[in-house]
């Protein structure tokens, strides 16, 4: 219901604040490097990643809707995925490959990525944990995990990821992960948190007239959980 209205792009403030704290934690350049999307949405990360150079560059989502919408928005961006082209075919730019699956199964192999990120998607389950081992699996050691998700500041003030859909309005169902959850997590899986990103909305990034909770200017509205695997 959502992917039609949902554009491969940070298209509100919230998504700008978010994205900026987590691009921040990306290296300038990707050439060479694998990178992962799990929960890619219609593809905002996979842009940036093809535009960092990644060489190969894989998004996961369980939405067959937002899949197809990110494949045709982002179409003139890259060569076909490596399991679509053609046995012979050379491949001359950067590959990106769209897969159909849920955070808890990844159909990649283990240690094949340099970079894995999970923005916006992981409070979408119930439970933290199985999801992060599955990240945990498919990066190699040595290699950073960027998960980010709503601040639980806000979850707690009842703030809601709403979108519309044939006139109606929907809230996304939404699990606050607590940072001593996170931490919990994190050791039993033996990831090192390098950081944390508090980041906060840009008042510039608010459209005129729009209705909102003041008080999301004066804390976090999202957090970001910089992992690195030993």
């Amino acid at each position: 219901m959502w992917a039609a209205d949902y554009p491969p792009c940070a298209h509100n403030a919230f998504m700008m604040a978010e994205e900026r704290a987590l691009l921040a934690l990306l290296p300038d350049s990707l050439r060479g490097r694998r990178v992962l999307d799990v929960g890619c949405g219609t593809g905002r990360y996979l842009r940036h990643a093809v535009h960092r150079q990644a060489a190969e560059v894989v998004g996961v989502d369980r939405s067959p809707e937002m899949l197809r919408r990110g494949q045709s928005e982002l179409a003139d961006l890259v060569t076909p995925g490596a399991l679509q082209a053609p046995a012979g075919t050379e491949v001359t730019g950067p590959v990106l490959h769209w897969t159909l699956a849920t955070m808890e199964s990844l159909p990649l192999k283990d240690h094949w990525a340099d970079i894995t990120i999970c923005a916006l998607a992981i409070g979408h389950l119930p439970t933290l944990e199985p999801a992060l081992a599955e990240l945990r699996r498919v990066t190699r050691p040595g290699g950073h995990i960027l998960c980010s998700d709503f601040h639980p500041a806000g979850h707690a003030l009842g703030w809601q990821r709403t979108f519309s859909s044939n006139g109606q309005r929907f809230a996304v169902r939404h699990t606050a992960h607590s940072p001593a959850e996170w931490h919990r997590s994190c050791a039993a899986l033996n990831l090192k948190v390098i950081s944390v990103q508090e980041p906060y909305l840009n008042a510039a990034d608010i459209p005129p007239g729009a209705h909102f909770d003041a008080a999301a200017l004066s804390m976090p509205v999202a957090v970001i959980y910089q992992l690195e695997l030993p």
